[in-house]
């Protein structure tokens, strides 16, 4: 079994205050633990110490920008390097990695119907654009590699393509290829 820095991430990350924090770093930019704390809807003592932890394993970074005991926060690079499901779990892994595509899975349930409650409120275009869809496809294991590597590539593409357009909105995509045959 491998250890190390990703194993440490990944257990990291298998709770639930760690995740949400990634999860708000990552969606709404550099924050500090007292603008977390509120946004998240606890206590700054709580989120300085997992925002701690997070470094401790290169979750997130502190940018120098905050002045004393004011540090700004950022998440830093990848969420978990692909290599860690490349390599046997063990019994401790597994069960991190289940609960955090679990609460992967709820944090985007959530996501999810915050946007049927909402959308109204948007404007019509931004309504037809949005939402859920699902495209089946029919495809080897190779084939599904090369979707999901040509997938990342135009998402890294329009990562940052409306920055400075006033009329541009920041979405999320998520993507989750599932087989629909069951296993034989």
């Amino acid at each position: 079994m491998a250890t190390g820095p990703e194993r440490s991430a990944l257990r990291a990350l298998a709770h639930p205050l760690r995740s949400r924090i990634l999860a708000e770093l990552r969606v709404h930019g550099d924050a500090t633990a007292t603008d977390l704390a509120q946004a998240l809807d606890t206590h700054t003592g709580a989120t300085s110490y997992h925002l701690r932890r997070l470094a401790e394993v290169g979750l997130v970074e502190d940018t120098g920008t905050g002045t004393g005991r004011r540090r700004v926060w950022r998440a830093a690079g990848e969420i978990l390097p692909r290599t860690v499901a490349e390599e046997p779990l063990d019994e401790d892994d597994a069960q991190a990695a289940d609960w955090l595509a679990l609460d992967y899975l709820a944090h985007f349930g959530e996501r999810a119907q915050g946007w049927l409650v909402e959308q109204r409120g948007w404007e019509p275009v931004w309504q037809e654009l949005c939402g859920l869809e699902d495209h089946t496809v029919q495809v080897t294991a190779e084939q599904l590699a090369a979707l999901r590597a040509e997938l990342g590539e135009v998402l890294d593409r329009y990562r940052r393509l409306g920055q400075g357009n006033p009329q541009a909105k920041r979405v999320v995509v998520y993507t989750c290829p599932l087989p629909v045959d069951r296993q034989r």
